[in-house]
């Protein structure tokens, strides 16, 4: 026997006895009720801004008012408010809602108390006028989609809840996104294939996120929530039988709510935390197989959905090794770049000078003012806000003279840029990139991770892509001017050990 309710606007239906039908009914009538009491009683107030502390606080309340709630039950009823219901999905963490099973409760009171604001929060759509939605932006600065996190959350717990591998997490936080971005752009050169980033209209009270480009399938705040869901995924996955899972409001606040030690910064943070992202990411993903993880998954797509007629397509397998170049080259080799637009930079002023590439030197400075370094993305982008107002204040610069600024937040800033010239070392602008860390270093170093983002990933980045000449060397300020101690005495001893400096 069978009969119909309809609950959030979908038809169900109730199978069994009349006595268990009498059970579910009664079910159901209390669902609605709490429906509407938490109508009433819980919904966020106020307007949420498009930021992860928002997100959590609005997590938080949920399971306030919900003790004792799981967090894979939870997650789980996230992803259907956002209606991530498709095939593969449902493969492998099967669907979000289920009426016969007694967490449609939890469901419903998700829904009726934070519905809308959970699903604008996490359904992840570009408009036709590059507004990019289902995105967030970090305390560290960055931009995150949500959807691609939270199914690496639950791809996590559910391995941890079954005691089994988490087979789905690759496929379904970065396998499936970054295979069918670069079989959809063949045609173009893999250098688009992948991205963009953008530029929040206000980084204190987020409401609209503008893509600098058209968009791929595979944008940057996708690619990033990719690889957080990826990490948080393998750590909860990774937990022992005794271990329970702490609340998502706490996973969450553990990975992107941190506060770095004074004296210490990232190279004494044992746990995965978010401007660790590319490195950890890099740790768990990357195998000489990577290709045929893709394969894999965009094989399964095909098969799920009856189009397995694509990968006859011969030029599938190099799209994918293109495709794959390109990814480790940008977001595994290069550090991540805070753009201009996000750190409160004022406009150029005049034309920049396009420099000719590729440039054969690398000049180290230090910031020597700011003395301290700094260690979150609102303090190292007030001192970027602040050399570029001293800059073009009182120097009378055109902009802040630095190509590069290294923080101690994990992050490297944008200056010039890649491609025009800087005022950073006197006769040398036009042949050398300048690089800066913030903070003075004349008799201690900056930490290990901020010099290792200049030493290994920068310049790597630079060399790749065209910036600096493979042959390029390394110098230090002082060295090709006369007038200055910097970089400081202990950072310069320090780069004398590195790889391409010359006396």
């Amino acid at each position: 026997m069978f009969r119909f309710v309809y609950l959030n606007g979908e038809k169900r239906v109730l199978r069994g006895s009349r006595q268990e039908m009498k059970h579910d009914f009664g079910l159901v009538l209390f669902i609605l009720a709490l429906f509407c009491f938490f109508t009433v009683q819980s919904r966020p107030t106020g307007i949420h801004l498009r930021n992860m502390d928002s997100f959590i606080r609005a997590v938080q309340q949920v399971e306030d008012s919900n003790p004792g709630l799981s967090p894979l039950v939870l997650v789980r009823a996230l992803r259907g408010t956002a209606g991530h219901d498709d095939v593969m999905t449902v493969h492998f963490l099967g669907a979000s809602y289920n009426l016969s099973d007694s967490r449609i409760l939890q469901t419903a009171i998700l829904n009726a108390s934070s519905f809308s604001f959970f699903d604008k929060a996490i359904h992840h759509i570009v408009t036709d006028h590059g507004e990019e939605r289902g995105v967030v932006l970090a305390p560290d600065g960055t931009t995150v989609a949500l959807a691609p996190l939270l199914l690496g959350i639950e791809s996590g717990l559910k391995a941890k809840n079954q005691g089994s591998a988490a087979v789905g997490l690759f496929p379904l936080t970065l396998g499936r996104t970054l295979g069918l971005s670069f079989l959809s752009l063949q045609d173009f050169p893999p250098s688009l294939r992948l991205g963009p980033n953008g530029c929040w209209d206000n980084v204190e009270h987020p409401k609209v996120f503008k893509l600098s480009q058209p968009a791929t399938l595979a944008t940057d705040a996708i690619i990033s929530g990719g690889m957080d869901g990826a990490i948080l995924g393998t750590d909860l996955s990774n937990l022992t039988a005794s271990e329970e899972p702490k609340a998502l409001s706490e996973i969450l606040k553990e990975y992107y709510s941190f506060t770095l030690q004074v004296g210490q910064g990232l190279d004494a943070v044992t746990g995965p935390i978010s401007p660790r992202r590319r490195e950890l990411s890099r740790a768990i993903l990357e195998s000489p197989d990577l290709h045929s993880k893709v394969m894999e998954t965009l094989e399964l797509v095909w098969k799920l959905e009856k189009t397995e007629w694509i990968g006859l397509d011969t030029g599938v397998g190099k799209a994918v090794k293109d495709g794959l170049q390109t990814f480790v080259h940008k977001y595994w080799d290069c550090p991540q770049i805070i753009p201009r637009c996000q750190w409160g930079a004022k406009a150029h002023r005049g034309t920049p000078i396009p420099l000719s590439l590729p440039l054969q030197y690398l000049y180290v400075h230090h910031t020597y003012e700011p003395s301290s370094p700094c260690l979150s993305f609102r303090n190292c982008s007030r001192n970027m806000r602040s050399m570029q107002r001293y800059h073009q204040e009182d120097r009378g610069w055109s902009d802040i003279g630095y190509s590069f600024v290294v923080g101690s937040d994990g992050y490297v800033y944008e200056g010039r840029g890649w491609n025009y010239l800087g005022t950073h070392t006197r006769g040398h602008n036009d042949v050398g990139y300048g690089v800066s860390i913030i903070g003075n270093y004349t008799a201690t170093l900056p930490s290990r991770h901020a010099m290792d983002l200049l030493r290994h990933h920068l310049v790597r980045c630079a060399v790749n892509r065209g910036g600096l000449a493979a042959t390029f060397t390394i110098h230090g300020h002082r060295q090709v001017v006369n007038y200055t101690k910097c970089p400081g005495d202990a950072l310069f001893s320090e780069i004398k050990t590195w790889e391409h400096f010359k006396e």
